[in-house]
């Protein structure tokens, strides 16, 4: 698959943001955020601050996500992705990376904006797993599943190498059809991301952003530009650092 150097490495970055003085090498976590496109006049996304006391990009504007959790990849529920986005997520992973492990960073991504955000991301089933998972119980018990057939796979990035944390990242992007509750009430929000708000893209431009968040705005704006059924069908672009160089490779559905 080829590769090519990617333009965040021309994104301005934060001090410490590629390389933290004095980090050593450390293995990234698996992660997943959520891009929540609002379909207005001009279309929105939903945006929270870190707190400053957050070690990990502190202050910064992010989508909402977090780390993968074992309950993510056991969980069963009566839906499931689309075969060219499941077909995307299996590119440049490990032999050994089963697809409920895929499928779990998609539910991840589900479970961890209803924690931060207090929004339900869902359809009505009555097909409800039985979970002991506080945060999936409390999802569930407003009788949604997740739509998994709805989210699409738009990019991955990993965390530069010289950093204290780092994150394996997958983003996926969702329109709000999906939502179950009221979008402006963030009400039930646990606190980690603050300002909570929805911005159009030029809004979002102007924040204090990562780099990566940077550019996965500029892959939302191109995914809008398609039709629905073509954004299932388009690549995902793959961005980590090779010897200190970032560089980008497309994830595609086809062989």
């Amino acid at each position: 698959m080829s590769k090519a150097q990617s333009p965040i490495g021309h994104t301005k970055a934060g001090p410490g943001e590629y390389n933290e003085p004095g980090a050593k090498a450390v293995r990234p976590r698996e992660a997943s955020t959520l891009i929540i496109v609002r379909q207005e006049e001009q279309p929105k996304i939903l945006m929270g601050k870190r707190a400053a006391s957050h070690k990990f990009m502190p202050n910064k504007f992010v989508f909402p996500g977090g780390r993968l959790d074992m309950i993510d990849q056991r969980l069963r529920v009566d839906s499931d992705l689309q075969p060219s986005v499941l077909q995307r997520l299996q590119k440049e992973t490990r032999k050994t990376v089963s697809d409920n492990k895929l499928r779990g960073l998609a539910l991840a991504a589900i479970r961890e904006t209803f924690e931060e955000t207090g929004l339900i991301i869902g359809r009505k089933t009555p097909n409800l797993p039985a979970t002991s998972h506080t945060g999936w119980r409390d999802y569930f018990a407003h009788g949604v599943t997740p739509p998994l057939e709805a989210m699409d796979f738009i990019a991955r990035a990993i965390t530069p190498t010289y950093r204290s944390r780092r994150f394996d990242t997958r983003f996926f992007m969702i329109y709000d059809d999906h939502i179950h509750t009221d979008p402006e009430d963030t009400g039930k929000a646990s606190g980690e991301l603050l300002d909570l708000h929805w911005l159009t893209l030029t809004q979002a431009r102007d924040l204090d952003l990562p780099a990566i968040t940077r550019q996965v705005l500029d892959i939302v704006e191109q995914r809008m530009a398609l039709s629905k059924a073509k954004q299932f069908q388009a690549d995902a672009p793959f961005v980590r650092f090779i010897r200190g160089k970032p560089v980008i490779t497309p994830l595609s559905h086809r062989t």
